[in-house]
């Protein structure tokens, strides 16, 4: 019905001004008007599917307790394996008793042919994509009203931050890089040729930290790519302006190599915030950061309406995947507790996102846990506070992923010249690495401003972790636990792991970093690039 309802829009549209297209003579006028008017039409198309879309999440939202019902059916009527005899009933009660709670881990190692969402493709499929993104658009227009400019957008990674397909309005908006490429070096050489970008966009935070790391090491040919018209025409003067922008270093280049740049769109995920981070404090220094939605397993988990807030801010949407939110409580993670439908989130509290879709009918722990911060209308809108798989514990003392980041961060802050850009730790069980000393952490870390680690940088992190774990803090002074060892690893090091992650059987998409690594082949990847 959508398809044609925007066909029968677009013909309205373009039939008057056709009449009179052919009353000129200028083949030039003819093409500048054509590329005109294609931009508007697409616009307005865009616009109309986005209100739409905008209106049924008004109606949803307002009766999110009836919407949360239909988006069961749809769960239960679409259930496949042997959950299908549930299809018969929607009863919430009923769904609950026979559907038990299952940890995301348990899920991958009890079906090995998959995972718990599936995606089809690089991108979501579904209506909760299609309204993210449509939304997204609208949202980031408003804020930023130039950036849907011909030509006032590229990406430069092969994967979108867009969480659905983007619908042929966008197409004939005139992004600077073509939806479907897949090289990131030709994505990348095509932004770099257009100095009047306004938007820069990456599937994610950590693929963009890889990219501009990999423009500072390559920047010297891509120059030369550029002034030798590789693709294209030759721009010398364009290609002296990328020499003379990374000459000057990483602080601020994005703004000196586009100087028109408003924001950076990345699609959010589990353990971006030290690439945001990065960004924001280097090459992106002085730009919005903008994600259109939060994913988690394969699908659509929040929407970001608002992209002057704070990032991290989401709505939780009525409809499927089917959400549902246990009441967190620290160190009670384990104990039974009923959990809460959408309109009966409280504000202030916090939870842990379970998620149910007809794919394989699990009522899936995420392991994401969120803080009710406010309301849209019946749905509650929350801040991502923490993963709770991501927890270390050699005498059972579990530091959890927001302690150990919090710790890290402290202490790298005391490193003269360093920037974190990235780290993975795991417990020194998993390397073999306890014989004939205490179990202790490892850690490794991706720095900028740092070549090497002395040792009074290395205990600084120690103490930091004492200072934020009292726990820690006791079973070190016993001698339970030894001292964390930082490693320092060199340039590519976390590039090489996402790609192992990415090429694991049961790995979700966009990829979510683990801070935590509990394999040892995804250790060793880190181990064997330690420089100091």
């Amino acid at each position: 019905m959508l398809p044609l309802l925007l066909f029968l829009l677009l013909l309205l549209l373009l039939l008057p001004p056709l009449v009179t297209l052919w009353r000129w003579r200028s083949l030039e006028a003819r093409l500048s008007w054509l590329v005109h008017l294609q931009h508007r039409v697409a616009w307005r198309a865009l616009c109309w599917a986005a209100a739409w879309q905008q209106k049924r999440l008004e109606q949803s939202t307002v009766h999110a307790g009836q919407s949360q019902q239909q988006a069961l059916r749809w769960c239960l009527q679409g259930a496949r394996g042997p959950r299908c005899p549930l299809r018969g009933s929607t009863d919430i009660s009923t769904f609950r008793n026979h559907l038990p709670l299952t940890k995301a881990s348990q899920v991958q190692e009890e079906d090995s042919r998959g995972q718990l969402l599936p995606p089809t493709s690089d991108q979501y499929c579904g209506e909760a994509s299609l309204q993210a993104t449509l939304l997204g658009l609208l949202a980031l227009n408003k804020a930023y009203p130039e950036v849907l400019a011909p030509g006032g957008t590229a990406r430069v990674t092969a994967s979108s931050p867009w969480p659905g397909p983007l619908p042929w309005p966008w197409r004939a908006l005139g992004p600077v890089s073509p939806t479907r490429a897949k090289d990131p070096g030709a994505l990348l050489l095509e932004a770099l040729r257009s100095p009047g970008l306004r938007a820069l966009e990456a599937g994610t935070a950590v693929e963009l930290l890889d990219v501009f790391l990999g423009l500072e090491a390559d920047g010297k040919e891509l120059a030369e790519a550029i002034a030798v018209g590789n693709p294209g025409a030759p721009l010398p003067g364009r290609a002296a302006e990328l020499q003379e922008a990374l000459e000057q270093g990483p602080r601020g280049l994005a703004l000196r190599l586009w100087p028109k740049l408003q924001v950076v769109v990345t699609l959010d995920a589990g353990g971006q915030a030290e690439a945001v981070a990065a960004l924001g404090a280097l090459w992106c220094q002085g730009l919005a950061f903008f994600s259109p939605a939060y994913a988690a397993s394969g699908g659509v988990v929040g929407l970001s309406l608002w992209p002057k807030q704070p990032r991290g801010l989401y709505l939780l949407p009525p409809g499927a995947p089917f959400i549902e939110l246990l009441p967190f409580k620290e160190g009670a993670q384990e104990e039974a507790a009923p959990t809460v439908l959408l309109p009966e989130a409280q504000k202030g509290k916090e939870y842990e996102l379970v998620l149910t879709d007809h794919a394989s009918l699990t009522r899936c722990r995420l392991g994401d846990v969120v803080q009710v911060v406010g309301a849209y209308n019946q749905c509650p809108v929350v801040r991502f506070i923490g993963r709770l798989g991501q927890t270390l514990s050699v005498r059972g003392e579990d530091t959890g992923e927001d302690v150990f980041s919090e710790a890290l961060g402290r202490a790298v802050g005391q490193w003269p010249g360093a920037k974190l850009l990235d780290h993975g730790c795991m417990e020194s069980s998993i390397l073999d690495s306890s014989e004939g000393s205490a179990p202790h952490y490892e850690v490794f870390v991706a720095l900028k401003g740092l070549r090497n680690l002395s040792e009074e940088n290395r205990d600084k992190l120690d103490h930091c972790l004492q200072e934020a774990s009292a726990r820690y803090k006791s079973l070190r002074f016993r001698g339970s636990v030894g001292p964390a060892q930082v490693h320092l690893v060199g340039q590519g090091a976390f590039k090489a792991l996402r790609a192992a992650l990415a090429a694991r059987p049961s790995s979700p998409f966009p990829p979510e970093m683990p801070r935590v690594l509990r394999h040892r082949e995804l250790a060793q990847i880190l181990q064997r690039r330690v420089v100091s």
